[in-house]
């Protein structure tokens, strides 16, 4: 349905956009990700032409949006936007929901209707004569939220738009946007710096980087085979180590970690420089005398160096010659008895090890 045609976009000298790339399916749900200043509002901004690009195309329904001038307002009418910090006009939840129904020349009759359906669906029944700025934040992000479906949008495009609520706030706009999608096929770009987010909402990710997509994939793509170091930083894999293949056969390599060998399963070739990329969850610890079930995989003796809480987790770094760290919950750990200074062994298959290629200079 919306198609990115090598876009870029400059302000002043900083190149923000530099050939953007990709294609958002009808119905879909699509979450651009990235570290904040990557681009994401940018991005938004000139999908919904409050901004023009200055190279490249952006197409709806096969429409270049930004040279067919005389169809702008018929494309505007197609998309709906919620920003981060909702505005508010100073009147009622009714007549802010209302306004786009009366730009529109909608029967009032119609509109009471419209604007009672739109409130049912975001939980808001009851609230159309409160005013508006008294809501608190969730409140008015769902406001916000109904202000643009009452209009029935092709398109909804939002813009970071839990990124000051409170989690359980959070979880009330996630489930809006799950259920219009499903309910009304809307079709819905999402950006985000949240990446779990991204992880729980879309059916496919964009991880915008230094003003392009570093990879678009499925959520399980981008968290589980990254395409490089930045990405798996960026999605949350804490284990990234350096190494070269030194050996390879029957689908397995070698690669060789400062001395270390780690088995893992690689394309590369054996002299080629690498990346390792394990996920926290995947590493197993034991004390130095317990059992290891990571039978034909990699196994390493080492030292605890450190045990960070993390909510009801604790995160535990081990020195094995290269850092290593694991997500336990507060039982594994009080269980192993375990502390700093332990002697461990840290063991994880070589199906767990996602192998890229490292980036020289």
């Amino acid at each position: 349905m919306i198609e990115l045609i090598n876009v870029s976009k400059r302000f002043g000298d900083t190149e923000v956009l530099q050939g953007i790339t990709a294609r958002v399916e009808r119905g879909e749900i699509f979450a651009v990700i990235g570290p904040s200043g990557a681009g994401k509002s940018t991005l938004l901004r000139l999908i919904n032409l409050l901004d023009s690009p200055d190279g490249g195309e952006i197409q709806i329904n096969g429409i270049d949006i930004h040279k067919k001038k005389d169809q702008h307002l018929r494309i505007r009418r197609m998309m709906g936007m919620v920003f981060q910090k909702p505005a508010a006009f100073n009147s009622t939840v009714y007549e802010n929901i209302a306004v786009g129904l009366r730009f529109r020349g909608v029967d009032e009759e119609v509109i009471r209707e419209k604007v009672r359906d739109v409130l049912d669906m975001v939980g808001l029944s009851g609230y159309e004569e409160r005013r508006a700025r008294t809501l608190s934040g969730g409140e008015m992000q769902r406001v916000a939220l109904a202000r643009v479906m009452v209009i029935e949008p092709e398109i909804l495009l939002m813009d970071e738009p839990t990124a000051n609520l409170d989690p359980v706030s959070v979880e009330k706009i996630e489930e809006l946007v799950l259920r219009i999608n499903r309910d009304l096929g809307t079709t819905i770009v999402i950006s985000t710096h949240d990446m779990y987010q991204g992880q729980r909402l879309a059916h496919r990710i964009g991880v915008l980087m230094d003003g392009v997509f570093a990879q678009v994939g499925t959520p399980r793509e981008i968290f589980t085979v990254p395409a490089s170091r930045e990405v798996a930083r960026f999605v949350g894999i804490e284990n990234i180590i350096d190494g070269v293949v030194v050996a390879g056969g029957n689908g397995r390599s070698a690669v060789d970690v400062g001395g270390t060998l780690i088995q893992v399963v690689s394309p590369f070739a054996r002299g080629e420089d690498v990346c390792l990329c394990i996920r926290s969850e995947d590493l197993q610890i034991a004390p130095v005398d317990g059992r290891v079930s990571a039978s034909d995989g990699n196994s390493f003796p080492g030292t605890v160096m450190s045990i960070t809480p993390r909510g009801p987790f604790s995160r535990v770094t081990v020195d094995c010659g290269f850092a290593l760290s694991s997500i336990l919950s507060w039982k594994v750990v009080d269980g192993l008895d375990i502390r700093e200074g332990s002697r461990v062994i840290v063991s994880f298959a070589p199906e767990a090890v996602h192998v890229v290629r490292a980036t020289r200079g």
